[in-house]
């Protein structure tokens, strides 16, 4: 299994309840398929700098979860015409280990 990122902008006309029910959602999908989610960061709302769908801002969503690659394809189709989201976007969720640790250069 890999790991993966995924940053989904849902319609705030669409999702009444701040996207509780769209972040359920998505855990039970990622558990369907065999995986297992490691975090879900509820980014708030935030304007958009230009409009999307005649909309000016939108709930961000960022969840990292880890999956079988055939599963990411089955996940983008899922929420392809769904009507509640914007825009999403998965990533292969490449980060280093030790983010703000010290960095040792030498110059000659």
């Amino acid at each position: 299994m890999k790991k993966y990122e995924a940053v989904f902008i849902l319609d705030i006309r669409k999702s009444e309840d701040e996207g509780a029910a769209f972040t359920k959602e998505f855990e039970e999908l990622i558990v369907s398929l065999g995986g297992k989610l490691e975090s879900t960061t509820p980014m708030g709302r935030r304007q958009f700098t230009y409009e999307i769908d005649k909309r000016r801002a939108g709930l961000y969503f960022d969840f990292v979860f880890e999956v079988a690659p055939a599963a990411v394809k089955e996940i983008k189709e899922r929420y392809k015409l769904d009507q509640r989201i914007l825009r999403n976007m998965i990533l292969i969720y490449d980060r280093p280990e030790n983010v703000g640790g010290k960095i040792d250069i030498k110059l000659d």
